[in-house]
């Protein structure tokens, strides 16, 4: 059973107020592989770090960070908090599906992390995944409105049907299991999977896809995964920001900046500026 995470209910008295906008990023930022050579984190954090500087998010979920790729985060963006683990021990080992949050408009009540697999609380590898999978979650409480959201960031794995579609049953049962009070929900990642298989058509059909809901149109790449190749159009949709339905999208991009023709991460990051809705 995923253990429920809601003792501290009493501190989720807060008055929703529509209309209160804040911007969300979901970003794969390549795990710090020497073999990349021409694109190894060192020679490409600097931009990225910048890149997310530019844009400020004010809630950035990263995918594949090591321990060291996130410290390097936390310095290079003071204005930031982080959470979250390493999948290969819940500590500091193996990539992290960390959550950072502008302290200046969030604070963090309660976080956590739990496994996708059939065993969520304790170290593990799900179905027929290739390697262990985590997910991410905190509960954020804004300090300007005093809404609280539950977000959540994952990254599916890459070569097991069965475990990306059973991981997405598992989130579900998550969020409802610890969500009863109908809160606003955001989840981030990477789902290795695209708008027409199976996976998203269960999320979607409690969640709405902050780009196909968004207010305005999409803007920029129709994909999400580059290669790290700039000369070919990025055209295959793999990470996604989705949210409950008392959260819309006013705006939706995949962003593709770029330095001397190469990009930061061979991911594009998902931003979506969202506000709460007066459902």
């Amino acid at each position: 059973m995923l253990r429920l995470v809601l003792l501290f209910a009493p501190l989720l008295a807060a008055h929703l107020v529509a209309g209160q906008a804040f911007t969300a990023l979901s970003y794969n930022i390549r795990y710090d592989n020497p073999e990349d050579g021409e694109n190894a984190w060192p020679l490409r954090r600097e931009f990225l770090a910048a890149q997310i500087q530019f844009h400020q998010p004010d809630i950035l979920g990263i995918q594949e960070g090591l321990h060291r790729q996130v410290e390097y985060l936390q310095k290079a963006l003071p204005t930031y908090q982080y959470v979250g683990v390493g999948r290969d021990d819940g500590a500091q080992a193996g990539e992290y599906t960390a959550l950072f949050f502008q302290t200046a408009r969030f604070e963090a009540l309660k976080n956590g992390t739990f496994w996708l697999s059939p065993t969520p609380d304790r170290v593990s590898k799900g179905w027929d995944a290739a390697l262990p999978r985590i997910c991410t979650w905190a509960w954020l409480r804004d300090r300007r409105s005093q809404d609280t959201l539950l977000v959540l960031n994952t990254h599916f794995d890459h070569l097991g049907a069965q475990a990306r579609l059973e991981s997405a049953r598992l989130l579900l049962r998550f969020i409802q299991s610890n969500n009863p009070g109908n809160w606003p929900v955001i989840l981030l990642g990477d789902f290795n999977c695209t708008p027409n298989e199976a996976p998203y058509a269960v999320l979607t059909e409690e969640l709405s896809d902050a780009r196909t809901g968004s207010l305005q149109p999409h803007f920029g790449p129709r994909g999400t995964f580059n290669g790290f190749d700039f000369h070919k159009p990025v055209e295959l949709q793999i990470d996604f920001i989705f949210t409950s339905k008392n959260l819309r999208s006013r705006q939706h991009a995949t962003l593709s900046d770029h330095q001397e023709c190469r990009y930061p991460s061979d991911h594009l990051p998902v931003l979506a500026k969202l506000e709460l809705s007066d459902q």
